[in-house]
């Protein structure tokens, strides 16, 4: 607070300072006066106005919303997501932008160059504008009124790119501009161009220069010479302009343009610029994926699951499927593939083969443009020399067909049924000649897998997925038939049966209810009953009637509970299940199969087994078992650790044992014999589904189980002599042939406590004095028991009698042989008698 004290004058300090202010106030008022008075202090007032309203417009109209430059420090351009086998071998790519990521210093510095001399020469030395290019762009603009053009630095085709759209106006230009010196605040020269090379388009769905050298050279950046360089140096501006195909001479025109650039820049030498002008454009042809076509439904069931999880494009995430740069390992063994490829194509046209022309595979509209709408179609074929083609017109017998690069053939025994537009297949038969082709109507799935993990190998999912991309194996829902007995029959071990149990084969009927009346069952194909048989024997010979008993006294109740737990499908507990009523894909099927040799703990069957982001981080893994002390710098003396058993345990490991030793005599001594010729411990069950609409059959070894079926894709009778034994088996058999040849012959092991007893094949009694022999039909065979129900020793009063006095006969033989033997070699011995002698030792004459 100032007081009112009064100073030497008599006046007041307030009065003072009140004086003061307004004095020196006064005089900066009127120096701003005298000022204003000048004419150019207005002048500049205003113009710093104007600087002032302009940025204020240029920020709302322009920079009120442009993108932070400083995105682009992380910035990670979309990158195709690389499939690799499981021995770590690209085999797929899923892109659509065909990309490959590289460093700025991994660019040869003349390739970088080429591209200055043709899009920005003064990059190095301008802060993200080419001010004369501008001016010269505005008078063009202003002379014109046609599409605005400007003079784009690199820096600004980047923001352009990466942040900006596409639109052509004056505003994005601005917007450009702004954006342009801004990132040139944030990142180097280096930086920028580093974004630039693997960004760009140049044509030919390659984005960057390294995905355009492989497109247009088939060769890596480091391997390209000056004048592969310089035109893809061109293409920045407008590669449908300079495409190879059809604007060649323009496309080396430009090139020639670009290499004198870099000739004026003093950037190559005289020498070098009239070699690269003499050299043609020596681009090649364009071509497709850059690996060899492997497990085409394999490839698609691993591309459904990665968008199932990480999404498809890259608003889904980092991680998407399509711009990721994701490196999937999975579980594809590329020539397990082919083996099952190649055996169910061959099951399926053998079945077909003599039967009438199965129709077209698709149709187009006949016009003009017949090339391109076949193209368009993507329907294809890698089987032996087959090629697709489309009718054109019919004469008589015969009839002009065409590919998708334009050209024609000429097909002869046309059937009467082929019409334009109808899309079929056909191979070379000479010159210009072509011959039908049946595509199989019936089709089928084939799925292969380890059993100690779950792990996938291969899957056929059908003839061809070009023609048909349904995937059978996981996708088509079918009557397994046979093939779930042995689940079933899992339920009756469990429920106190052995493999020597009694079962009569004889008919069976059962009331269902009011509405569904009195059901009666039968054997396949109407076969009689064999009477009293055991469980075993009901299994090797695939009877219906044995596996109903076996379903009715288990309860069904407990048998469709199994078939549930082991993960092939929810039923209802009728009867008619027992005899694989219900639907599953192979998929499921030859999963659980593959569980009953796992000892019946739960294996989840798997395509994929890790999955790395860019960086190399894993960020999914198929294997989460826990490893405890796996990563001990030095050993402890301690066992070797190992990880967990991974999954629950499903079923009684020694039932899953006693059914897989049962399948084996499904192989030797039942429905599977054409397979005994393999040579080795195999286990498997055939099926036929009724009508029958489907075949199977479902087996293996203990490293390897596949299942297989075959069927049309709307179920329909096959014929009466339809078998699993006699038309899916054969597929199993040259899929093992190729595929189990220098296997190891691994017997299937027991789990502990299970009792290893002899017993007579036929009636499942215990034997005590014969032993099995290498025939799998000997009377004595080895079976499998749970601890306390094997056959036990008879107590009966008769039979213990009878085995008394076979005993005594026995002993009885064996004394009067020795008696003879005895006097045999006495007589030996002793010297010649006369008739006298012999008569006297006799006794006299008879």
């Amino acid at each position: 607070m100032v007081e009112n004290t009064p100073d030497k004058d008599g006046a007041s300090t307030a009065e003072s300072l009140a004086y003061k202010l307004e004095r020196n106030t006064g005089g900066f008022i009127s120096r701003i006066e005298k000022l204003w008075q000048k004419r150019l202090f207005r002048l500049f007032l205003a113009f710093v106005a104007l600087c002032l309203l302009g940025w204020l417009l240029i920020w709302v109209l322009f920079a009120r919303d442009l993108p932070d430059a400083t995105m682009l420090q992380q910035y990670e351009p979309p990158l195709p997501t690389m499939v690799r086998a499981y021995d770590g071998e690209p085999v797929h790519s899923y892109a659509r932008e065909r990309r490959v990521q590289l460093e700025y210093a991994e660019y040869p510095a003349l390739l970088v160059r080429a591209y200055l001399a043709a899009e920005d020469r003064t990059f190095f030395e301008h802060g993200g504008l080419d001010y004369p290019g501008i001016a010269t762009a505005i008078v063009s603009n202003i002379s014109s009124s046609g599409r605005p053009i400007g003079a784009s630095t690199i820096t600004q085709q980047v923001a352009k790119n990466l942040l900006l759209t596409n639109e052509v106006s004056y505003r994005r230009k601005v917007r450009e501009a702004l954006l342009a010196y801004r990132i040139e605040e944030v990142l180097t020269k280096q930086e920028i161009l580093e974004l630039y090379l693997n960004q760009i388009f140049l044509g030919r769905n390659a984005y960057g220069v390294q995905a355009a050298a492989q497109a247009y050279f088939g060769k890596d950046v480091d391997e390209l010479a000056l004048h592969e360089m310089a035109y893809l140096a061109i293409l920045p501006k407008g590669p449908s302009n300079y495409r190879p195909e059809n604007n060649e001479q323009r496309a080396i025109n430009r090139r020639d343009w670009a290499l004198g650039r870099m000739l004026d820049n003093d950037w190559i030498t005289q020498v070098q610029h009239d070699q690269a002008v003499a050299q043609p454009l020596g681009a090649i042809r364009s071509r497709g994926a850059r690996f060899e076509r492997v497990g085409g439904y394999f490839i698609e069931e691993v591309r459904r699951q990665l968008i199932e999880q990480f999404g498809e494009t890259e608003d889904a995430g980092p991680y998407s499927v399509y711009s990721g740069g994701l490196w999937v390992r999975t579980s594809l063994n590329p020539e397990l593939q082919e083996y099952t490829k190649d055996a169910l194509r061959t099951g399926l046209l053998r079945y077909s083969r003599g039967k009438a022309w199965s129709g077209p595979i698709n149709k187009i509209e006949m016009d003009d443009k017949w090339a391109r709408r076949l193209a368009s179609t993507f329907i294809n074929t890698d089987y032996a020399d087959w090629r697709i083609a489309v009718a054109l017109s019919r004469q008589g017998n015969s009839a002009e067909i065409g590919f998708t690069d334009g050209t024609t053939g000429r097909l002869g025994n046309a059937p009467s049924k082929l019409a334009a537009g109808d899309i079929i297949a056909v191979s070379p038969a000479g010159g210009s000649n072509y011959i039908l082709r049946n595509v199989p109507k019936v089709s089928g799935g084939m799925v292969v897998q380890n059993p100690r993990n779950g792990r996938i190998w291969a899957m056929q999912g059908g003839f061809d997925d070009r023609m048909s991309s349904f995937n059978r194996a996981t996708q088509a829902e079918r009557q397994p038939g046979s093939t779930i007995k042995p689940f079933v029959y899992a339920t009756a071990l469990d429920q106190g049966m052995t493999p020597a149990t009694i079962i009569v084969d004889s008919p069976f009927c059962v009331y269902q209810s009011a509405a569904l009346g009195r059901k009666c069952f039968r054997n396949f194909g109407g076969a009689r009953g064999a009477g009293a048989q055991t469980l075993r024997w009901g299994v090797e010979q695939s009877r219906n009637l044995m596996t109903v008993r076996a379903a009715n006294d288990s309860g069904m109740d407990n048998v469709v509970k199994t078939i549930k737990t082991m993960g092939i499908g929810d039923y209802k507990p009728y009867l008619s299940f027992a005899l694989g009523a219900g639907d599953t894909t192979v998929a499921k099927l030859t999963n659980a199969y593959s569980m009953l040799v796992n000892h019946g703990r739960e294996l989840k069957p798997t395509v994929i087994d890790f999955v790395q982001d860019r960086q190399g981080k894993v960020i999914f893994r198929a294997d989460k078992r826990i490893c405890e002390d796996c990563n001990q710098s030095d050993w402890d003396g301690e066992p070797m650790p190992r990880p967990r058993p991974a999954g629950k345990q499903l079923m009684n490991p020694m039932t899953a044992y006693q059914m897989v030793n049962i399948l084996e005599g499904v192989i030797t001594r039942g429905t599977a014999q054409n397979l005994k010729s393999l040579n080795r411990p195999l286990f498997g069950k055939t099926g036929t589904a009724s009508g029958p609409t489907n075949v199977w059959f479902v087996g293996g070894s203990p490293d390897m189980v596949a299942g297989v079926y075959m069927g049309f894709d709307t179920p329909a009778n096959m014929g009466g002599y339809a078998q699993g034994g006699t038309l899916a088996a054969p597929i199993f058999k040259q899929f093992a042939e190729k595929a189990m040849a220098g296997m190891p012959k691994t017997p299937f092991v027991a789990p502990r406590g299970i009792r290893m007893v002899r017993v007579d094949r036929k009636s499942g009694k215990r034997v005590f004095g014969g032993w099995p022999s290498d025939d799998p039909r000997s009377a004595v065979i080895w079976d499998v028991f749970k601890p306390e129900t094997e056959p036990r020793r008879s107590i009966r009063k008769e039979e213990l009698l009878a085995r008394l006095e076979a005993k005594k006969a026995q002993i009885r033989a064996a004394k009067l042989a020795a008696r003879n033997q005895a006097a045999a070699d006495a007589n030996r011995n002793r010297p010649a008698q006369n008739d006298n002698d012999f008569l006297q030792d006799e006794g006299g004459i008879y």
